[in-house]
Parts: structure tokens; sequence; C-alpha cells
């Protein structure tokens, strides 16, 4: 029969078996390897660095990313769900540089690029095992034997293949571009890495005087990069506004904005002050005369002295002209003075202002983010040198303020480091030329929510920049270009093959496809002869992983057909951080080589944050370590919080009381249910699998459970199918409620009556039913708990059933067993239970104690089979339905201020006079028939809504009433002698099963029962001593007026205060 369940809640132990048991079965393998012939719906799992420790927000995604597939499969599909190992790129690089004590890549270079190299394909696995342990724990199902490994020569040359189709397509080429630098790790970044770094930070700008050629006049122009000034050749104003020279206050004349004179210049003038005692009036000085007016065009071309010598030298040098006003219409008028300096060096704004004009190229900053040797500021760091110019140009008369300014910066998302806008020599993918494909590509997505895919992911195709592809580093995929040392001539090599045919050399076949290996390889060139080397840039890590579609088979080198199967992806889903990463490259990649979108729906996760809303950070203190959560709660726990908690995309506030709430309300509830079943179950060496369900013999109750539990199958199954997954979470938890605390509540003397009566079976048939398929729908969610549960209820009593519950298929629903009719009725009954209860407790009168009467309107009254289930709940002798209760109801209305006001201001004190006038059973008669209840007395024109009112429920003395806009229930509170005793015997019977339970007894016990009471209560068990018998199995019941039973070893004895009686109760196992 069924192994005895325990009922405490501690999931963990448990699910370690489970987990042995699927290790011990091989039960994934097994999954795959039965759906091979079914429908393919592929999962792609985005790479993990093993390099880095997984967080409590990788529970969340993994929780996701491995429900959902565990569904489909269910449902008959072939899920390839292929692991991977994210393993190139900066953040391993870092590391490394730590673990060897070096800092930076002069370092690196002095150490060897070769033993470098493989200390970082070493240290990509350090953290290999907690993941796989993670995995495991979680309970994340995926091919871990068999992962790709993005530093696989396999996988690389894939992506060299497809570097190729871009290069070969004229999207990939090399240019100097502003780009986002980072000085610390030497290398540019791209702007979906950009994205991931800004922080708010508080600096100086400046605003410099520059001196006009041939005028006692300067330009005010402004600045948010005091260290780019010593690169200045140029200023900029925008053509179409306004700009004045003027007289200031300090003594200087200036030329800039119109619209932010004041702004600026503002605060050098003085208002007219009187004079005291005599002393002669101070006049008001003018902060600035305004002596011309210029459009910003008619500045264009006009010269200033440079501010720095050394700019001059280099523009002298280059032959090419600068220092002269330019026009272009970015300069705005919201900040600064309407005049910004130009270095074309360090924005992307100057750099095309500086190609417009042919201006010098000035760079005055290197590779380490340091002022070169040309400038006063040699050797120091950019951010640094800001202080030092301001400091330079305040002693020499050319500084007019330095305002503080806060504003978003952005910073490297690897080493934090502040990053500069520096002109480089990078590899770029053209993605601005297939803007369209994209845009229209990723409109085939259904994205989760389709907010984040219109709004975030998709403002960001509509502003897509080229893709800086190149990495000025050494552990990453090499870029795949050979370069003529002589002539310069370009080639892009797609395959070791080619490689080695290009070099005559079949070795450069086998060689390693990382620095310093690859970079030995060389060949002639075509034209002139010469040697060709591949250029030194490694490229962008998340080229990486957005390659693992295609790279991940080897394609198109082998596994043609595996591809074609499994691209594009039925569901992928990451964090909300992947929008500008994973996500980006992954369709970026796809558009380029396929030119359809690499996945069909994606789940946008939120971030996890601490209980308090805050980010988690392990220098706050409030990180939460995912193995010490998980050794605590368990996984189903903490999997059912981020399934119910909210939807996928808002973040979560990781709270381990709301991870026991939800594992108490719905895993504690289904498993009581489940011990219930077994406890009796074993007591009647009932058998489940010898018996069949005959629907026609059901009652009333079991009918109504089985119609509820195919209505849920069907919801999990299409909020499921959907993406819907707190929904598909709520379905099955209403459910559990339903089946625990409704129906084997009302069951339970079925499950008590002696012999195996048909209306015995069929309880525990349908109980059986629903616990087996309640477990198969709740499976991909918590798939530990309905694995333990399946395993003792079915295969413990049917060897020949699948294996394991996640071998089974999805549930599908009997749309026969469905009765909506008998649904409604139900939830009626709940609804009318609920508020009885509720005036109980407005009473303060106890279920226990039988009530008289009952009262209920209602659109439609209930089958009488309905109304004897109210009856029975609510413990009242008669229910009856009514059209009228206004006998003992009433209604007060109050004008709700916040909508009547606003709406009837004049009439407010007659309308709250004609309110309190109202008859208000009449009143809310009238409302209901006409929607707005007319108050002709106040004025014609006054009708008020539901909304515009404050309506209470009245009622009357001896009566209790609760009830909302379809449903009033009026509860009889008069207690009649014969109540009141009835309600003695309820309390009685209700204290011995206590002590029943407290004493250890088990179920079927028969016990005898001994009381020392008054007079009143001996009367009590004198004429209701067989109903106490019969409802606590119970075979005599002893009256000791001494109470000596209380001094007995084998009675249980306790003091009890019975609706103010003192009673001493004793039982004891068996007879006399």
């Amino acid at each position: 029969m069924y192994n005895k369940v325990d009922t405490n809640l501690n999931f963990v132990d448990r699910e370690k078996q489970v987990r042995e048991f699927w290790k011990d079965n091989d039960i994934f393998k097994k999954s795959m390897e039965q759906r091979k012939q079914g429908e393919t719906y592929t999962f792609y799992d985005g790479p993990p660095t093993a390099n880095g420790k997984p967080h409590i927000g990788h529970v969340e995604t993994r929780t996701i990313k491995d429900m959902i597939p565990r569904f489909q499969a269910m449902k008959g599909k072939y899920v390839p769900r292929k692991a991977g190992w994210d393993t190139h790129g900066l953040p391993v690089e870092l590391g490394v540089e730590k673990m060897l004590g070096l800092n930076g890549k002069e370092q690196i270079e002095e150490y060897g690029i070769e033993p470098f190299i493989k200390k970082c394909k070493e240290s990509v696995w350090e953290y290999k095992g907690m993941w796989e342990d993670f995995s495991d724990i979680v309970g994340f199902w995926a091919d871990m034997e068999n992962p790709y490994i993005t530093y696989d020569n396999n996988f690389i040359e894939s992506e060299w293949w497809a570097l190729k189709q871009i290069w070969e397509k004229g999207l990939l080429y090399k240019g100097f571009k502003i780009v986002p630098y980072c000085p610390r790790c030497g290398t540019p970044l791209s702007s979906q890495e950009v994205a991931q770094g800004y922080k708010t930070v508080k600096e100086r700008s400046a605003v410099v005087r520059f001196k006009v050629v041939g005028e006692d006049a300067y330009f005010l122009a402004w600045t948010t990069t005091p260290w780019t000034l010593p690169s200045n050749v140029a200023l900029c104003v925008n053509p179409e506004d306004t700009y004045c020279k003027v007289k200031a206050a300090d003594g200087y004349t200036y030329y800039m904005a119109e619209a932010l004179l004041d702004k600026v210049l503002g605060r050098l003038g003085t208002p007219a002050e009187k004079g005291k005692d005599g002393e002669p009036d101070t006049p008001e000085v003018k902060a600035y005369e305004v002596l011309e007016t210029y459009k910003g065009s008619e500045l264009e071309r006009k010269e200033y002295e440079p501010l720095y010598a050394c700019a001059k030298e280099v523009a002298d040098r280059q032959h090419k002209k600068g220092f002269f006003v330019t026009c272009d219409t970015y300069v705005t008028m919201s900040d600064g003075t309407g005049i910004v300096h130009i270095a074309p060096a360090f924005g992307e704004d100057d750099a095309n202002v500086g190609r417009k004009y042919d201006l010098p190229f000035v760079q005055f900053v290197d590779g380490k983010g340091e002022l070169t040797k040309e400038t006063p500021y040699a050797g120091i760091f950019v951010k640094k040198a800001d202080p030092e110019v301001l400091k330079d140009l305040e002693a020499q008369g050319k500084l007019f303020d330095a305002p503080k300014f806060e504003h978003e910066y952005p910073h490297c998302w690897r080493c934090d480091t502040p990053l500069i806008y520096y002109a480089r020599e990078s590899w770029f993918i053209k993605m601005t030329a297939v803007k369209d494909d994209m845009i229209r590509n990723n409109n085939t997505v259904n994205w989760i929510p389709e907010s984040i895919g219109k709004g975030r992911f998709g403002d960001w195709l509509e502003n897509i920049q080229d893709w800086g592809i190149s990495r000025n580093r050494y552990w990453g995929t090499p870029l795949n270009i050979w370069e003529c040392e002589g002539c310069g001539h370009q080639e892009s090599i797609g395959s070791r093959a080619e490689l080695a045919e290009k070099s005559g050399d079949p070795k450069a076949a086998e060689v390693e496809l990382h620095r310093p290996y690859i970079d030995e390889v060389t060949f002639t060139c075509p034209d002139c002869g010469k040697t060709m080397k591949r250029v030194p840039e490694v490229i962008d890590c998340w080229f990486d992983s957005g390659a693992m579609p295609f790279a991940q088979h080897h394609y198109p080198f082998e596994n043609q057909d595996l591809f074609a199967q499994q691209f594009p992806a039925k569901f992928i889903s990451e964090g909300v951080d992947q929008t500008r990463g994973w996500f980006y490259s992954l369709m970026a990649e796809s558009t380029l080589l396929f030119n359809k979108a690499p996945f069909e729906n994606v789940i946008v996760m939120g971030h996890v944050q601490d209980e308090n809303g805050q980010k988690m950070s392990k220098s706050k203190g409030n990180a939460v370590d995912p193995f010490e959560a998980l050794s605590a709660y368990g996984a189903d726990a903490i999997r059912w919080y981020f399934y119910t908690s909210s939807a996928p995309w808002i973040p979560k506030r990781f709270n381990g009381k709301l991870v026991q709430e939800g594992q108490r309300k719905f895993m504690g509830t289904l498993w009581n249910t489940y011990a219930f079943f077994v406890l009796y179950a074993n007591i009647d060496n009932f058998d489940a699998s010898k018996y069949t369900l005959d629907y026609e013999k059901l009652s009333v109750m079991d009918k109504w459970l089985l119609s509820k539990l195919n209505t849920v199958i069907k919801e999990v199954d299409n909020n499921l199918s959907n993406y819907r997954i707190p929904e598909a979470a709520r379905a099955l938890d209403d459910f559990v409620d339903d089946m625990s605390n409704w129906y084997v509540r009302r069951s339970r003397e079925r499950f008590w009556a002696k012999g195996m009566e048909q209306d015995k079976i069929n309880a525990y048939m349908t109980l059986y039913t629903a616990l087996v398929t309640i477990c198969k729908c709740a499976a991909p969610m918590i798939p530990f708990m309905t694995e333990d549960i399946y395993q003792n209820l079915v295969r413990s009593v049917d060897q020949t059933a699948p294996e394991s519950i996640h071998l089974c298929d999805f549930p599908v629903a009997n749309e026969v067993y469905i009765d909506a009719e008998l649904e409604k009725n139900m939830d009626e009954v709940l609804k009318i239970v609920v508020m009885g209860r509720a005036c109980r407790n407005s009473a303060n009168i106890k279920n226990r104690q039988p009530i008289g009467n009952m009262f209920v309107k209602a659109p439609s009254a209930l089958p009488e089979f309905f109304v004897e289930i109210i009856e029975d709940e609510l413990n009242v002798k008669k229910v009856t339905f009514t059209d009228d209760v206004s006998a003992y109801t009433s209604y007060t209305f109050k004008p709700q201020l916040r909508t009547v006001g606003p709406k009837y201001g004049k009439f407010l004190g007659q309308i709250q006079k004609a309110l309190a006038a109202l008859d208000g059973n009449a009143a809310m008669a009238e409302l209901k028939a006409n929607g707005v209840l007319a108050l002709p007395s106040v004025d014609e024109s006054v009708k008020l809504a539901e909304e515009d009112l404050l309506i209470t429920m009245t009622q009357m003395e001896g009566y209790v009433t609760e009830g909302d806009n379809t449903v009033t229930v009026v509860l009889d509170t008069n207690l009649t002698p014969e109540l009141i005793e009835e309600g003695f015997v309820r309390e009685i019977i209700s204290k011995i099963q206590t002590m029943r339970k407290e004493a250890g007894f088990e179920v079927m016990d028969q016990i005898t029962i001994y009381h020392k009471s008054d007079e009143k209560v001996s009367g009590i068990f004198d004429r209701y001593g067989d109903t106490i018998k019969s409802d606590v199995l119970g075979v005599n019941v002893v009256a000791d007026a001494a109470g000596a039973f209380a001094d007995e070893p084998e009675v249980y004895s306790k003091e009890w205060n019975i609706n103010g009686e003192h009673v001493l109760l004793g039982v004891k196992k068996g007879g006399n």
C-alpha cells in the first residue's frame, strides 16, 4: 500500500531524495528520448560565465527556464535544451590579472600572452561545479554533459564563418570613430555595454573666455569635460538661434546666446540700495548691456585665439585651419551659454563638426586615459586633470565660471572606471544598414511583456548604432581578418580549412583559435606578395553569446539538418538587463545571417531586490546567498514564490517570510490533502488501482470537484501555453484550496464511514483522481513535491505507470465532466458561506453554536442540495431565500465629497440633508434599478451614481447582515435555550477531539470518556451522551464527581472552561 506521509512541511530532505531518484534513473535523458518523435520546441539557454558565482536572481531565471520546457515536454514536444558556458571576455581577464597581481596591458604583455591565455582558460571553470550543483538543486533540467563552450575551436570556427558572411556583404569595416572607451581595460565598449554602466555623478563644468581675434571681446563657451579643452580646435553655435554681443558688469565684452544671458550673466548685476545714516544711495548695476544682435549663422568662421598653444602646433603641422566658430543644430539653449567647444577626438557631435569643416584632429589623451606630454598635464588621468585645467584657466583669467552639475555618466560595467568618448581605430558591423530588417524581425517576436519589445528594445533598434565589434585585448575570439603589411590588402578567413589552404600549411587547420597561436599563422598577399598577418583585435564576447544558435552545432560545417530543426528557438528568457545584451546580439546576428528573428517567444525577467526594494550587493550586506535560501526553504517553495509574487518582468522583493507563506498556503495545503488521503486509504486498505471512477454513481460534491478539476486543467494549459505564469499558478492555488478546504472538509465523514460502500469508493476515487491530476498540472512548476506524491500514489500501486511524473503527458480536460451550472451554484454557496461567517464574527457567535434562521436575498434561489450545504456549513437550522430582506436591513447614504463636490458644490448641504431623510431600502432599490439616485427635492439636475455615494448597510436588533450589490445575508442571532444547549454539546465534542490528538491516539482508536462536572454539564452528558460518543468514537461515558480518573496513568485529562462552566474531562484508549 501507500507509504505513510510525514506531515511536516520541511521539504528540503525530500527534494534531495527526488534529485537522487532522477539521477539514478536518468529521468531527464528518458524525458528527452521518449519525445524525440514529437514536434520540436527549442529552448536556448543564455550562457552564464563559469568564473562568476550564481546569485538569487539566477534562481528566478532558472525556474522560468526550467518550467516552460518541462510543460512543453509533458505536452508531447521534443524540447532540446543544451546548457552553455560563456568563457571569453574582459571579466575573465580582470580576474586573472587580479590573481596574478598584474595591472593593465603592459604588465600582461611582460608576463606573456601565452601563459596569460592559459590562466584565462583555467579560470573560467572556477565555479563550474558550483553552477552544476546550483542547477541540480533548483531542478533546472538541461544537457550539461554536452554543453556548448564559447572558447571551443568548433564554436569559434562557426563564428568565423558568420563574420566572413558579414564581411562579404560589405558590413564589416574598419574606421576611426568616436567610441566609448575604457582606459583601465584598454578597449572600446559597444553601445549595449555602455547602457549597463550609467551612474549619477557631480562634477564641475567650465564656462571659458575665448578671445575674439581683432576685438576686445570674448566668446563664452561651455563644456562639461574640462580635460578636453587642451584639444580644442573650434567653437560651435546653433545657426538658427539668436546671439548677442554684450557689455557685462565684470568689464568684459562677451558673445553668447540671447536666451541664456540672464541665466549666465544675471549674477553680475546688483540692485539699487537706499543709503543708510546719510550715506548716498547705491544705484542699480545692470548685469549686462546688449550691444549687437546676430543670427548664429552670422558668427560662422569668426576667429578666436587658441586656448592652448599645443593645439595650435598640431593644427599647423597638419596644415589645417582651426580656431573659428562653426555651426550645427545639435547646440541647444537648455544649458551652458549656447556656444560649445569642439574637440573632434572626444565626441560624436564634435567629430561630425570636425569632418564638416575639415578641422585639425588633436588627441591629447593616450590609451590609458592620461593626458599626453604635449600638454601641461602629462600623465594625469582625464578626470583628475579637470581641477588642474580649471586652476590654470583661472590663473590666466580665462575661466568665467566653473559651476557644479549632476548628470548621468557612463562607467565601465566591468571595472567601474569612467568611460571617455575617444577616437579609436576599431572594427564595426554596419548595423545601420540592416535597421529596417531588425525592426521587421523584432515585430515577429512575442515579447512578454510587449512593452519591452515595442518600447525598450524597439526604441533601441530605432536608434541603432553600428556595432563596435573589436576589442584590443587577449582572451577572446580572434577577429578573422588578415592584413597585408605592405599594401594593406585585407581578407576574412571563414574556416580552418581555408586558413590551411591560404597558408600552405595543413597544420594551420589544427592550430588553437586563440592568441598568440593564431597570430603566428601568416600567408602571402595575392596583390603585392608581402606577408599578411592577422589584425591584433579579438571580438566582443557578446558576439559569442549571440552566435550560440548556430555555433553550438558547429554550423555550417556539420549538423545542418539539426540546426534547421532547432532554429529559431520557440522560447528564451533572461533578465531585463539583457535587452541590450544577449537579446540584441541574438537578433543582430540572426538578422545579418538569416534575416529572421532567432526566437519566437521571450519572457523578460525583472531584477530580484532585497525585501525593502533595494538592489542587492555584497557591499550593502543585503545579498541573499542562493544556496542558503535553497537549503532553508527548498527549491519548490522558492520556485512557487517567483511564479506567484508578481508578473515575471516586475522586480521581486525577495522575502523569506513570503516564501514560507506561499509554501504553507499552496504546497502545505496540497501536501496535507495528500497525507489525509494516504492516512485513510491505508486504514481501509484502499488501492486506487483496483477501482475505476464511475461518473454516473458520483455525488454532487464529487461531480463538482471533477468539474473544477477539468476546468483548471484547461486554465493551466491555456495560461502556460501563452506564457501567463502567475495566472496558471493562481488557478492551481485556487483549486487546491477548494479541494482541501471545501471538498475534503465537506466529505470527511464519507471517509470515516464503516465498510467500503459505493459512496466511500466514490469519495476515495474522486480525491485520488484530483490529487494525481493536479500534481501532473503542477509538475512543471513544483517538480520535486509532485514527483514525491506521484511515486507514492501511483507508482507504489501500479508499476506499469510511467516511471516519473515528468514522463507523463500533461492532463487533457474531459469536457463531459465540466458542469458550468454546478460550478456557478457552488461558487454562490461559497460566497453565501463567507458572508454568513462574517455575520457570525460580527455577532461574536462561534460556528459550533447552532443558529435558528438565516435569510438570503440573491438573484435566484439555489436548489435544495446547495441550501443544505449552507445550513450544515454555517450550523444554521434553516436557510430561506427571499426577495425582500427590508424588514431586517436598511441603508444609509452620505455624499462622496470627492466626486459630489466638483459636480454639485452649491447644493452640497441640501444633498446631505436629503440623503439623510431617505427611506434606505427604497433608495437602494431605485439606485439598482436606474443606476442613479435622483434628488428632485434639491434640484432636478442632481442625480447621484453609486460612485457618488457612501452606502452603509444597517440592521435590526437581533439580526446581523452582510451583503454586496447582488447578495444580502441576514443572520438571526436570537438564541433559544435549545440552541444554546446544542451549542454546548458541540463544544464538548470539540474539546474531546482536541484531547484525542493531544493524547496521540490513532484516528480509528475507540475511547472511554470521563467527566467531572456540575449538574448542568452532567445533564447534557446524560441527554446527549450517544451523540457525543458517536462523533468521537466513544465507547463509554463515565461520570466521576470526585475526578479520581485524573490520577490514572492511562487517562489523559484536562480542565476546560466551556461557555463559563468549569469541566474536568478525561480520555482513555479502549473501553473500561
